[in-house]
């Protein structure tokens, strides 16, 4: 049976936090919030409980979901070569509805689905996720919402009505804005943004040199984990966000060959970007980008936030 936490009550709230680190390292479901929609999370390490995450959501390990982070050092241990322009973005943006489709780490060992190497990830910008995030280091997490037709879950209630049982805990916040987060494309040659969200591409060229995909078509919404949708580079994973660990337009749920990635969020509706293979990147040194002793894992997100 699933247990629910106001966290507008402190005592709930720190009860609430401790029972879902307890239940994602027993490898069960936990919904919060988070700063686009409510996201279904799941740990990261625990392909058990990655498996679980795509049962609950009636998804396939063709959408891998996003992954959430409470800190930017937790980020540079998944990503293999982050590269200055994603430097660039994670300094003006971070924490925020920005997510980022890398390389993954090649010493990495989990499984989140045909990722295809790549990982869609992001620092959400809501004290409950990141109180969450920072205890339990990176969480896999997609939308808070079933296959069956609906809305993306902009309360706890919402997620619960789609969810049930198949969820252990559910982290309640209040109300989450609804609106999707920004994906940008990092495995290429060029950055390119493969769906417009609450940071637009103006403000993205005032940081750096930006491509952008055209119209990406509409399938269904990603925010929670902020699954990216649609599909993007060669052997990159793409998705829309769909929030919750937070996503718009669901389609993949995790980095960007034409795959689809989750990325959770939104504005109730999920949206799928295609967009044609680019370049191959030039191979990058093979070296993972975190520093020494940031190996992801349970409880390693502790460590300095970005600088603002």
């Amino acid at each position: 049976m699933s247990a629910r936490f106001d966290c507008a009550d402190p005592d709930q709230r720190a009860e609430g936090l401790a029972a879902a680190e307890a239940a994602l390292g027993r490898g069960e479901l936990v919904v919060l919030p988070t700063d686009t929609v409510y996201g279904v999370a799941a740990e990261a390490f625990d392909p058990v409980a990655v498996e679980a995450l795509f049962k609950a959501k009636g998804r396939g390990r063709d959408r891998p979901p996003p992954v959430l982070v409470g800190t930017v050092r937790a980020a540079m241990a998944l990503i293999h070569e982050l590269g200055d322009s994603g430097k660039d973005l994670i300094d003006e943006f971070w924490p925020g509805p920005l997510t980022l489709i890398c390389r993954s780490s090649p010493t990495l060992v989990w499984d989140i689905g045909d990722s295809k190497g790549t990982v869609a990830v992001r620092m959400p910008l809501n004290q409950v996720a990141l109180d969450l995030l920072k205890q339990t280091g990176p969480l896999a997490v997609s939308s808070a919402k079933s296959a069956a037709p609906g809305p993306m879950p902009a309360t706890a209630a919402e997620a619960e009505a789609q969810l049930g049982d198949s969820v252990a805990v559910y982290l309640d916040g209040g109300p989450c804005p609804g609106e999707p987060s920004t994906i940008v494309d990092l495995t290429g040659s060029v950055p390119r943004m493969l769906r417009a969200g609450v940071i637009t591409v103006d403000r993205l060229r005032d940081v750096i040199l930006v491509a952008e995909v055209d119209d990406p078509a509409e399938d269904e919404p990603a925010g929670a984990g902020d699954e990216p949708a649609g599909a993007a580079a060669e052997g990159a994973a793409s998705a829309v966000p769909e929030e919750a660990g937070a996503e718009p337009a669901e389609a993949a749920e995790s980095a960007e060959a034409s795959e689809s990635v989750e990325v959770t969020e939104a504005d109730g509706t999920a949206g799928a970007a295609e967009a044609a293979a680019p370049a191959e990147p030039e191979p990058a040194p093979d070296t993972a980008g975190g520093a020494a002793g940031d190996t992801p894992g349970r409880g390693r997100d502790a460590g300095p936030g970005p600088t603002r």
